[in-house]
C-alpha cells in the first residue's frame, strides 16, 4: 500500500506540471487522490494557492463533502469538490481525478462533438471519453447533477463536461496525468486541425480501432513518462516534496 507521504509528493508533483504545461485556471479546478486504508478521506489543494506553489505538506485531507479532516490554516472549497467526490464515490478504480479549464478544453467543451480521430493521439480516446451535459457551476444545490455525472462518465477514463473543462480518472495519480495530457494534445490538434479550414480526412473504422488497441495493449500507461517528469522537477523544483 503507498504510503500517504508518497502521495503527498505524487499529488504535489502533479500540480507543479499542470502548472509547467500551462493547464491551471489560476486558483481554481482541482486534482484529488484517494488516500488507501481510510474510508472516504482525500488529499486536495488548498483554495488559494497557485498550482506552482503547491508542495507535498500544503496539500489537505479532506472527507467526501470536501471538508477538512486535518487542521489547515488555508480554506478549502467543498464546491470545487462535488465533481470528484462523486466520481470517487461510484469509481473505487478511480483514485485519482483530475479536473481542468484550459482553452483548448474548453474550445472542445463547447463543440456538438466528441473527440475526433484526426490524429493518433486523438485515436487513444477514441470511444472512451463520455460527455456531460452543462447543467450550470456543479454545486450542492444541483441535487441530481452527481448521479449524471457518474452516469455519463460510465467505465471510461475521461469526461468531456459540456461548456466546461476536461477530467481524467486514473488508478495512480501518474495515469490520471497521463490521460489528462495527452486529453489535452488531443483538443490541441482538434482545433488546430478544424481552424485551418481545410478539409479534415478521418482515418476508416478498422484503422482507428487498430491503432486504439495498440495504445490499450501498451503495458506502461505513462509510468516511463512519469518517472520521467518527476526526476525534472527534482531537478528544477525540488521543493514539491516539503
Amino acid at each position: 500500500m503507498i504510503s500517504e507521504q508518497a502521495l503527498r509528493e505524487d499529488l504535489a508533483a502533479a500540480y507543479r506540471l499542470m502548472a509547467h504545461f500551462g493547464m491551471t485556471d489560476l486558483v481554481y479546478t482541482h486534482l484529488s487522490v484517494r488516500v488507501p486504508g481510510h474510508d472516504h478521506v482525500y488529499l486536495v489543494n488548498p483554495y488559494g494557492l497557485l498550482f506552482e506553489e503547491i508542495t507535498a505538506s500544503s496539500l489537505v485531507l479532506v472527507d467526501a463533502d470536501g471538508l477538512p479532516r486535518q487542521e489547515t490554516s488555508w480554506p478549502i472549497n467543498p464546491a470545487g469538490f462535488v465533481i470528484h467526490s462523486a466520481i470517487h464515490r461510484s469509481r473505487p478504480d478511480a483514485a485519482c481525478v483530475m479536473h481542468t479549464h484550459t482553452v483548448p478544453g474548453m474550445v472542445v467543451a463547447a463543440q456538438e462533438t466528441n473527440i475526433l480521430p484526426l490524429n493518433q493521439i486523438n485515436m487513444e480516446f477514441y470511444g472512451s471519453v463520455g460527455f456531460h451535459p452543462y447543467e450550470g457551476i456543479a454545486a450542492d444545490d444541483n441535487l441530481g447533477e452527481r448521479e449524471r455525472l457518474v452516469r455519463d462518465l460510465g467505465s471510461h477514463s475521461a469526461l468531456i463536461l459540456q461548456n466546461h473543462g476536461l477530467l481524467t480518472v486514473g488508478g495512480t495519480v501518474a495515469h490520471a496525468f497521463y490521460r489528462m495530457y495527452y486529453l489535452e494534445q488531443a483538443c490541441r490538434i482538434q482545433i488546430a486541425a478544424q481552424a485551418t479550414g481545410m478539409p479534415l480526412h478521418i482515418p476508416s473504422e478498422a484503422q482507428i480501432l487498430r491503432t486504439k488497441k495498440q495504445f490499450d495493449d501498451d503495458p506502461d500507461q505513462g509510468c516511463l513518462i512519469w518517472q520521467a517528469l518527476r526526476r525534472k522537477l527534482d531537478r528544477e523544483q525540488p521543493d514539491y516534496r516539503t
